[in-house]
């Protein structure tokens, strides 16, 4: 990256959009400088510029939610930058996971979301990374996700452990709707531990491809 190609405004900035690397959710839009660019770069962190106090900030360094960078990109008129993280705790001074949660009505919504369903039969699985991510970050009481979160790794692959048993017993008793039940939820015990992990199921879908017409240990696909 060139600072020369960053095509900064009168005041120096350029808006920076930051999105997890993981469920691909746009969590903020921040200011960036030549300063904080340079120290993000330099750290691995991110830090932007504030525009309302007129000072340099490292996000999270009070809160300690802090966004290790994954990869830093900017637009083809250079005039905005994306930056890649992974999120530790909420991005929202409110405590939000995201900073945006303010939703606005659109005419056909509805329609609109049914088309884009049917278009990516697998949106359903993006919607549960997008909520276990939510639930990571927030730590709402109550929740199942953040249970397992708050008991650990242990507690995760135990369950993992119990769901994995329960889909074989399913498919024993020739029962199509308990498999469907039981494998819903492994999944979804898989998507947490993912989570816990830092992996994103962009990661295993580009593991598939790599394996793609290719022989791997024990296994033929």
């Amino acid at each position: 990256m060139s600072f020369n190609d960053i095509k900064w405004d009168s005041n120096g900035l350029v808006p920076t959009v930051v999105q997890d690397a993981q469920s691909k959710e746009v969590l903020m839009l921040a200011y960036m400088n030549e300063q904080s660019l340079t120290l993000s770069q330099e750290s691995g962190y991110t830090w932007f510029w504030s525009r309302s106090r007129n000072e340099l900030w490292n996000k999270g360094a009070t809160s300690g939610h802090k966004q290790r960078i994954v990869s830093m990109s900017y637009d083809c008129d250079g005039d905005t930058l994306l930056v890649k993280v992974i999120q530790s705790g909420p991005a929202c001074h409110t405590g939000s996971y995201s900073c945006f949660t303010n939703d606005i009505d659109i005419a056909q919504q509805e329609s609109a979301q049914v088309a884009l369903d049917e278009q990516d039969r697998f949106s359903m699985l993006a919607q549960l990374e997008k909520t276990i991510a939510l639930r990571h970050a927030e730590r709402p009481a109550g929740s199942y996700t953040t249970y397992l979160f708050d008991k650990g790794v242990d507690k995760i692959l135990k369950k993992i452990g119990e769901e994995s048993a329960e889909v074989i017993i399913a498919t024993k008793n020739d029962d199509n709707d308990e498999l469907r039940s039981e494998a819903t939820d492994l999944i979804f015990h898989l998507s947490v531990l993912m989570r816990e992990r830092g992996l994103s199921w962009d990661d295993i879908m580009s593991e598939l491809k790599s394996r793609e017409g290719k022989q791997t240990t024990n296994k033929m696909r």
